[in-house]
């Protein structure tokens, strides 16, 4: 099933169906925070714009912003793998292996 997140990208999973396992990885809270920072280190590039602070440093911390999101992404991968792809290849869902594909190559875009 073909959905649209509130970016109005479109994607084939459908978060509103029942997994077959578990969704607590062992790194949620570790992404979760590492978001957090990202969003508080985004707010303060804002804050650097508005205040008319120099491009390059701009530029600089959009950088660090990037590579933050990034390896958020990057940990919350591997506990995919590690759990949800485990499963799924247990159980011969290749569908869910399809749809890790699709979500890497939105991803590394």
């Amino acid at each position: 099933m073909q959905k649209q997140n509130h970016d109005g990208i479109s994607h084939d999973y459908d978060h509103s169906t029942p997994h077959s396992h578990d969704h607590n990885h062992p790194n949620a809270k570790a992404v979760s925070n590492r978001l957090a920072r990202a969003i508080g280190h985004l707010e303060s590039v804002k804050r650097m714009v508005d205040n008319g602070e120099d491009c390059t440093q701009v530029l600089i911390q959009l950088a660090a912003v990037r590579s933050a999101i990034n390896n958020a992404g990057k940990v919350l991968l591997s506990d995919h793998i590690n759990h949800c792809m485990v499963d799924a290849v247990e159980n011969k869902d290749y569908q869910k292996i399809q749809e890790l594909n699709e979500a890497i190559q939105i991803f590394i875009k």
